[in-house]
């Protein structure tokens, strides 16, 4: 019960911090690519990919890894967000865009998971 409310606690904080950051980007950058969902989305996959290898490699207990990585990078993350913006952009006819998108995001967030896992050898 304590692991389910700090998952709660968690994602009451990662889902208005993706709304703001987004807002941010969005009021700083002008582009056909939603730069704000692809940042959120690559720091997230960074932030997972450090708190896996934190749990795997230096034993970070498993309420503590359900509470940052379910709780709060569930809640900071977002695919479905990812899926509707590229569909966006194909309905409008830019094409290339989306596939930038998807290239970009599906590519990008590998390598970001994998230099968080990294990082956390490192640690």
């Amino acid at each position: 019960m304590i692991t389910l409310l700090a998952v709660s606690a968690a994602s009451a904080i990662g889902a208005p911090a993706r709304y703001l950051l987004d807002r941010a980007i969005a009021a700083r950058r002008t582009s056909a690519l939603p730069l704000g969902t692809m940042t959120i989305n690559l720091t997230g996959a960074l932030l997972l990919g450090l708190l896996t290898g934190l749990a795997l490699h230096h034993g970070m207990p498993k309420p503590m890894l359900a509470m940052l990585g379910t709780g709060f990078c569930g809640a900071y993350t977002t695919f479905s967000t990812f899926s509707y913006e590229t569909m966006r952009l194909v309905e409008d006819g830019s094409i290339a865009e989306a596939s930038t998108n998807v290239a970009v995001s599906l590519a990008a967030g590998m390598v970001a998971a994998a230099a968080g896992l990294g990082l956390a050898l490192l640690i």
